[in-house]
C-alpha cells in the first residue's frame, strides 16, 4: 500500500509538472516587470530599435519573433494586440500576420497538452455522465465549434486553449482548427500595425476596436456560421432519421 502511494506521488507530480511551469512563467513575467514593455507606448518609444534589429537579421528575428509569442500564449499572459500589432509593424501585414499565426498556435499547442496531461482526465473522471455527455457532443462536431470560438473572440483566448484539452479533442483537430480560427482576426491586426508607424508618429495609439467594425466582423460571423453548417446538417439529418425510425 506504501509502495503504491510513493508510486503515485511521483507520477502525480510530474503530470502536474508542466501546468506549474506555465503558472510559474506567468507569475514570472509580472514579477519581474516585463509587463510594463508589453504595451503600444513601450513599442513606440523602441520602433527604431526594433526596426533595426529585424532589418540586421531578417532570419533570427522572425524565429525569435515567434518564439516569444508562444511564450507569451503557453503563459496566458495578457497582451496578445500588442505582439500581433508589434509584428505587422515589424515585418509587414503578410509575414507579420503569418509569425503570429505560427506562433500562437505553437503555444496554445503548449497550453492544450499542459492541460490535457494534468487535469483532462482526472477532470472528466470526476464530473460523472454530464460531462461524457458534454464531450461526446463537443468531439462530434470539435473542429466546427473550435473554429467558431476561434473566429469571433466571444471567449478569451486562454480559455478557449483549456476547454477543449478537458473535452478530449484530438491534437490534430486542435491544430487545425486553431490555426485557421486565429487567421482572420491575425491578419486583420498585423495590418493596423503595418501602419502604426505613422500613427506613433502623431502621438497616437492603434485603434483596436477595428475588428469590431460591421466591414472587419460581418465576414468573421459569417466564416463562422459557414463553419457550423457541418453541425446544422447532422441536426437536421438525424432529426430526419429520427422521425423516419418514429413513422416506420
Amino acid at each position: 500500500m506504501a509502495a503504491a502511494e510513493q508510486m503515485s506521488t511521483p507520477s502525480t507530480a510530474k503530470r502536474f509538472l508542466p501546468l506549474v511551469l506555465l503558472a510559474a512563467g506567468l507569475a514570472a513575467f509580472f514579477g519581474l516587470g516585463f509587463h510594463h514593455y508589453l504595451s503600444f507606448s513601450s513599442l513606440g518609444e523602441n520602433r527604431e530599435v526594433l526596426l533595426d534589429l529585424v532589418g540586421r537579421h531578417p532570419i533570427v528575428a522572425p524565429l525569435a519573433f515567434m518564439g516569444l509569442y508562444a511564450l507569451a500564449v503557453a503563459f496566458s499572459i495578457p497582451g496578445a494586440a500588442v505582439l500581433t500589432i508589434a509584428g505587422g509593424f515589424l515585418f509587414g501585414t503578410v509575414a507579420g500576420g503569418f509569425y503570429v499565426v505560427i506562433g500562437a498556435t505553437l503555444g496554445a499547442v503548449g497550453v492544450f497538452l499542459a492541460a490535457r496531461t494534468a487535469l483532462g482526465n482526472g477532470l472528466r473522471k470526476r464530473a460523472g455522465p454530464w460531462m461524457e455527455r458534454l464531450e461526446a457532443g463537443f468531439r462530434e462536431n470539435a473542429l466546427s465549434y473550435l473554429l467558431v470560438l476561434r473566429l469571433v473572440p466571444l471567449f478569451p483566448f486562454w480559455l478557449v486553449n483549456l476547454v477543449p484539452a478537458f473535452l478530449g479533442v484530438p491534437l490534430g483537430t486542435y491544430v487545425i482548427g486553431t490555426f485557421l480560427g486565429i487567421i482572420p482576426g491575425s491578419f486583420v491586426y498585423a495590418s493596423v500595425g503595418n501602419g502604426v508607424g505613422a500613427v506613433f508618429e502623431s502621438g497616437g495609439t492603434p485603434d483596436l476596436k477595428i475588428i469590431f467594425t460591421p466591414e472587419i466582423l460581418l465576414p468573421i460571423v459569417a466564416l463562422s456560421l459557414l463553419a457550423l453548417v457541418p453541425v446544422i446538417y447532422k441536426k437536421i439529418k438525424s432529426g430526419k432519421n429520427t422521425g423516419a425510425s418514429t413513422h416506420g
